[in-house]
């Protein structure tokens, strides 16, 4: 939309509430609601595109995190799309929000901004392991140039120790030290292994169409940043943009101004903020649906610990009214709700969170605890609607078997059993 009738409704924004707010977020999330249609590859990339990034995290108590992100908006997929999709060369792995998944087609932009990230750990530790290890990371690196792709399980470990980041064998340590400067990409995964190649071979693989000698300028990469996160979060206050790929300093409204004047944002009040919200133009047919109460969310599902809906923890509370951190690298004596904690979306709300694991040998689904925040009043659709969310994700993931050892109300849990006792009997 553009021209006068654009110009109109820039001028005539109306206030929105925070509910509409948290339609037009899950709306553009593709959140809204329950999908349609059957997921494929295609609509795997689509839903990565829409987001822009996809975190990573090798935890997989329940299903890695990916895979979850994915499974809560598409529904029932199968989980190899998603290494497809890398080893194709559609999409690749960079530092990002954190490591993440993120179309090919925004391969230049990561790399013009990497310096906006120099801060980051992963690439501080880089920059200290090449000036540390520098000869031996170019032997390395003139290996992978003569032999090909390599994994950290093609080299010896040289020393026993537990496996987690700092106890990993040298090889591994210089292969990330490349992978976060940018001489390595992630070719595929193999067992959710990564396999790196040189950039250039990946590139290659991938059409050729990216290339590190047409970037974007900071200016341009800094504008794609701002109006590429106000897309994926649908609206947005101008202090969550910057977290959303990590692109720097926190924004502040006066700074948004020139993208106002532009007609690339349209700026909006939201009842109960002090500050306003922004929306990119293209989803003005969202917004002016939102503001009329149009935007309906009836979608039930069970949200990943490393969701872009839970990412920011004071855009969660704004949005939600819901008080996220993630546990699981929390002592255990000093974890409020567990281990791998899973928001609970339900028609546009955050109503609660479960511990969960899955026993993949037993084909079992254990909810170890689950806690409704302290104003949802339970009702017969919320039981049947979070059963529900419940029994698809523990199908998709290959355990059918259902258990649910306690709740915060504890009569949940005895309703929750219930439930899902009707859904399947035999559970």
């Amino acid at each position: 939309m553009s021209g006068p009738e654009y110009d109109r409704e820039v001028l005539n924004a109306r206030p929105i509430t925070v509910q509409q707010a948290r339609n037009l977020h899950l709306a553009a999330q593709g959140l809204l609601k329950s999908p349609r249609a059957r997921a494929t590859r295609a609509r795997v990339l689509a839903a990565i595109a829409r987001m822009r990034l996809l975190q990573i995290d090798t935890i997989h108590v329940v299903a890695r995190s990916p895979y979850l992100v994915l499974f809560s908006r598409l529904g029932d997929y199968e989980q190899r799309w998603l290494d497809d999709l890398l080893a194709k060369g559609l999409i690749f792995e960079s530092w990002a929000h954190e490591a993440c998944f993120a179309p090919m087609t925004d391969y230049a932009l990561h790399v013009a901004r990497r310096d906006a990230r120099a801060n980051h750990w992963a690439h501080r530790n880089a920059q200290r392991m090449h000036r540390d290890h520098r000869e031996a990371m170019d032997r390395l690196l003139a290996h992978i140039a003569e032999h090909g792709a390599v994994k950290a399980s093609d080299f010896e470990r040289k020393q026993k120790g537990a496996k987690v980041w700092w106890g990993w064998k040298d090889e591994k340590r210089w292969l990330e030290a490349w992978f976060a400067l940018g001489e390595l990409m992630i070719a595929r995964r193999e067992n959710f292994q990564r396999v790196y190649d040189l950039r250039e071979r990946v590139l290659t693989h991938s059409g050729g169409t990216q290339s590190i000698e047409d970037l974007p300028t900071a200016s341009e990469a800094t504008r794609e940043y701002v109006l590429g996160a106000v897309h994926a979060l649908g609206i947005a206050q101008a202090r969550w943009i910057a977290d959303y790929f990590r692109s720097g300093k926190k924004h502040k409204d006066s700074e948004l101004q020139m993208y106002i004047d532009a007609g690339d944002l349209i700026r909006v009040p939201v009842r109960g903020w002090d500050v306003p919200g922004y929306v990119h133009r293209e989803h003005l047919p969202l917004l002016l649906r939102a503001q009329r109460s149009g935007l309906r969310a009836t979608h039930t599902t069970l949200l990943s610990p490393f969701d872009p809906v839970v990412w920011d923890r004071a855009r969660a509370r704004a949005l939600f009214d819901f008080d996220y951190t993630i546990e699981c690298y929390t002592p255990g004596h000093k974890r409020r709700y567990g281990y791998f904690v899973l928001p609970i979306l339900h028609c546009g709300r955050l109503v609660g969170r479960l511990d969960a694991k899955a026993h993949r040998a037993e084909g079992m689904f254990e909810v170890k605890a689950l806690f409704l925040e302290a104003d949802v009043k339970v009702t017969a659709t919320l039981v049947d609607d979070v059963a529900a969310a419940i029994e698809h994700c523990a199908h998709w993931h290959r355990t059918p078997r259902v258990i649910v050892r306690k709740s915060d109300p504890a009569a949940f849990a005895k309703a929750l059993r219930a439930a899902l006792g009707r859904a399947n009997p035999q559970a």
